[in-house]
């Protein structure tokens, strides 16, 4: 951390609101910006001068800008998805489901299989192929408690195959994820997940 001395509580408070503006783009999906101009705009508004570009303009650029950086990250997580995937399928021990859902036993329970309109209770640790983890029950060390039918499809999918009691590994492709979406953070548009996924119980 730097040294940098602020003089004063309005100083403080503005740089700590640029650090929580900063974090709220990045995890939106603004992987860069160019600073000065952020700054400029930023001054414009606060000093009353009139702003560079109407509101509406601003908006179609931000539009066309964030739909341009979606599309060429989409194609590239698309296409190494469906690599993963295919590499993957061929391993001991992997199952794929009609619908392109890969799955592997790591536990085998004996309880009983939940139905779609079941709550469960679940311990499940996320990652991004490269080994990116982007939400883990485990990690905040609270199982997490949701309805089978409310979360993403591969999950939907899996959950009803497995019984209480059991620990899978899912790969699951993006379109049965987030789509062409994304959610944000570390999970961009086209995003093939891995979940550990153990069942706890059926609540």
């Amino acid at each position: 951390m730097s040294d940098h001395k602020f003089s004063g509580e309005l100083e403080e408070f503005s740089y700590a609101l640029g650090l929580s503006i900063a974090s709220n783009l990045i995890q939106s999906g603004v992987k860069t910006i160019e600073p000065s101009n952020f700054m400029l705009a930023l001054e414009d508004i606060f000093t009353g001068k009139e702003p560079r570009l109407t509101p509406e303009m601003a908006n179609k650029i931000l539009q066309a800008f964030m739909e341009k950086q979606q599309s060429g990250e989409g194609k590239v997580n698309l296409e190494e998805g469906l690599k993963f995937l295919a590499e993957n399928r061929e391993k001991e021990g992997i199952i794929e489901t009609a619908s392109g859902l890969q799955y592997q036993v790591l536990e085998e329970g004996e309880g009983e299989k939940p139905s779609p309109s079941d709550q469960v209770k679940c311990h499940y640790h996320g990652t991004l192929i490269d080994g990116t983890v982007f939400d883990s029950s485990v990690q905040r060390g609270e199982p997490a408690t949701f309805p089978v039918n409310g979360v993403i499809q591969g999950w939907v999918e899996a959950l009803q195959m497995m019984t209480t009691g059991s620990k899978w590994r899912l790969y699951v492709p993006s379109d049965l994820a987030y789509g062409d979406r994304g959610a944000g953070g570390a999970i961009g548009p086209n995003t093939t997940l891995i979940f550990e996924v153990e069942l706890l119980e059926i609540v």
